[in-house]
């Protein structure tokens, strides 16, 4: 359905975690987050900016997506008409990159057209696939492996579906055998954001012998080519993620045997529009996906949760409960996850959750209003 972008408001908001999150690239304590509301008619549409607060996962960070977000993606778009929010990414097509800040405001016009169109998120996208998603949980580097193991076993008993743990070089094979030990028929992944090189190869074999899912993204962000001779070597399937932006990427990669598996990031691919794309890529070559996790807040959560009801994510995604992660979410209710391990999918327009503007306006720090003229 046509739509305007009348308005366009940048929340900036701050929430501590309920525990530190450590990956290769360090422990983050708190998030600073940045959440787009597109405006139409007196509707809203809600979407997040999944970076990070430094360009560690990628080349984005917050402050400079706010600056982006400012001096052009709400330029290009404020006050244009869009035939659908499929469009909405074709704005910001010439910028180079930014995949984040861009798929920030798309995610928000799908949003927008859904609550216009009085239809659920999932069913505009084209899921529906499933009315309950399977939840894994990601569990960061810890400071013993004692704590990572009461940690797993917490979940575990929660009745996720798969544990995801981070490793880094003096935190993986060692500390996988004890977690093999102790849970040696979970569902198991372990996942590197790039801490690794093909000089690691012999290393990275040793992981043969765990039964892992999969090896997320060993080697370093843009390396698709070293990727498939790491593969070639190993039995346990890798699964790229930070490789993956587009869906020409997804082509690349599996045409060069460099996975077996795709981690599927609605704000790094730049929105639905592109995620869509490569998931249906995916399919078409035997290739499953899941849903992964940016520490969201409960908008990016719900999208999340959306995309996830798309036909070939098969896979238990890092989409887990609210509560994991805040004391209070910006959503109402919060994402719960079932004793079955899975988030049941509503019916709501949308995605599916009420904004509470009372807790957003008391953890956001900076705000800006951009009207059409």
């Amino acid at each position: 359905m046509e739509f305007k972008i009348d308005q366009v408001r940048l929340h900036w908001i701050e929430m501590p975690l309920v525990h530190f999150f450590e990956t290769s690239f360090g422990r983050t304590y708190s998030r600073k987050m940045i959440l787009v509301e597109a405006v139409c008619g007196g509707v809203s549409g809600w979407g997040e900016v999944t970076c990070g607060e430094h360009p560690f996962y990628n080349e984005e960070w917050t402050e400079g997506a706010w600056r982006l977000l400012r001096e052009y993606i709400v330029p290009a778009t404020l006050g244009k008409t869009l035939g659908s929010a499929a469009e909405a990414g074709r704005l910001t097509a010439g910028m180079k990159g930014h995949r984040m800040a861009r798929g920030g405001m798309e995610a928000a016009c799908w949003d927008l057209e859904a609550r216009l169109a009085g239809v659920p998120l999932w069913k505009l996208i084209g899921g529906g696939a499933r009315k309950e998603i399977p939840c894994g949980v990601s569990i960061g580097i810890q400071d013993s492996v004692e704590q990572l193991l009461g940690k797993i076993r917490r979940e575990v008993e929660a009745g996720y579906q798969r544990i995801k743990i981070k490793i880094k070089p003096g935190w993986d094979v060692d500390v996988i055998r004890a977690v093999r030990r102790e849970f040696p028929s979970i569902l198991l992944m372990a996942d590197a954001n790039s801490a690794y090189t093909l000089g690691d190869i012999e290393h990275l074999k040793r992981l043969d012998e765990f039964n892992l899912m999969m090896i997320e993204q060993p080697l370093a962000h843009d390396e698709i080519i070293d990727h498939a001779r790491l593969q070639a070597a190993l039995s346990t399937p890798i699964c790229l993620d930070e490789c993956i932006r587009t869906a020409h990427h997804a082509e690349q990669a599996i045409r060069l045997g460099a996975c077996r598996i795709v981690n599927i990031k609605l704000g790094r691919v730049g929105g639905f529009a592109e995620a869509i794309r490569v998931h249906d890529v995916c399919a078409a070559h035997g290739i499953p996906v899941w849903s992964g996790g940016m520490l969201e807040c409960g908008v990016g959560r719900a999208h999340n949760i959306a995309m996830a009801t798309l036909p070939n994510f098969t896979l238990p995604g890092d989409i887990s409960a609210s509560r994991r992660y805040w004391r209070r979410d910006v959503i109402d209710p919060w994402v719960e996850v079932t004793p079955r391990g899975t988030i049941e999918v509503g019916a709501e327009p949308g995605f599916g959750y009420r904004l509470d503007l009372d807790f957003l306006a008391s953890v956001r720090t900076r705000e800006e209003t951009f009207s059409a003229q």
